[in-house]
């Protein structure tokens, strides 16, 4: 097998990246409109922060949170029961030659975010980045 002469390191390739943003726009405008065959799914406000893709593009990644942040594991649930339909519109719409086999996962960025900010204003922190 070739190596590939435009990426080596461990990170996402361009393409990796370039495709993972595209389904998450497609995803967010499909969950946004309530394209969905699912009542209970188009009835909840849906954030899709991220989607990374694996070197082959054949999975997807998307990391949700739900808007308010209550209900992560019902989403998630949700999410995973209508996975194939969601397949199908992604595919469709994104016109990959395969459509990705989409994974669900809470997005903790916002969690995180928040640890360190707090973090950061705890006073022996404070104290190490004035020095």
């Amino acid at each position: 097998m070739a190596k590939n002469k435009f990426h080596d390191g461990p990170g996402p390739s361009q393409r990796q990246l370039r495709v993972g943003e595209l389904i998450r726009r497609t995803l967010s405008e499909v969950l946004a409109r309530g394209d969905v065959h699912d009542p209970d799914l188009n009835r909840l406000s849906i954030t899709v922060g991220e989607v990374r893709t694996s070197p082959d593009l054949k999975i997807a990644t998307a990391y949700v949170l739900p808007l308010g942040g209550k209900g992560q594991e019902t989403v998630i649930e949700l999410l995973a029961r209508n996975k194939g339909e969601l397949r199908r519109m992604v595919g469709k719409k994104v016109g990959l030659k395969f459509a990705p086999d989409l994974r669900f996962r809470l997005d903790d960025t916002f969690d995180r975010m928040d640890d360190t900010r707090r973090m950061f204003e705890q006073d022996a922190v404070r104290r190490d980045l004035d020095e």
